[in-house]
């Protein structure tokens, strides 16, 4: 479930570049300004996981952001992202508009809290009830 990030964001920027490398990904761009306003592509992404394209958004994405070293506050960068996974920018558009994937995207963040995640991304894994 997309979660948009509540307060400020630590950032060990050396630890992700020596992980970078270690894994041989390709040289990181970070966008300027960096963090960035990241409402607009979290929007988009809760409005791909509707469609089931939230996993090729969200890598998408962090494409266009740390690859190409686009600001994703920018709207025009998350459509470029929204294009490579085949959703549509007037689809995308209304979706980050809407009253529906916004409260999705608010319900999400007070999920994630109630569970306690403190970090992003996290993965919560469902607990085994037998």
């Amino acid at each position: 479930m997309p979660v948009l990030a509540r307060g400020p964001l630590e950032i060990d920027r050396g630890e992700v570049e020596r992980q970078a490398a270690e894994q041989r990904l390709p040289d990181l761009r970070r966008p300027q300004p960096f963090p960035f306003d990241s409402r607009h592509a979290v929007l988009a992404a809760t409005f791909a996981k509707r469609t089931g394209r939230a996993v090729a958004f969200s890598l998408a994405a962090m494409r266009q952001a740390f690859n190409a070293g686009r600001d994703l506050s920018d709207l025009d960068n998350v459509l470029i992202a929204a294009a490579a996974c085949e959703l549509h920018p007037r689809a995308v558009l209304q979706g980050i508009e809407s009253r529906a994937v916004a409260e999705a995207l608010d319900a999400a963040a007070e999920r994630a809290a109630a569970l306690g995640v403190r970090e992003l991304p996290a993965v919560v894994a469902a607990e085994d009830s037998a």
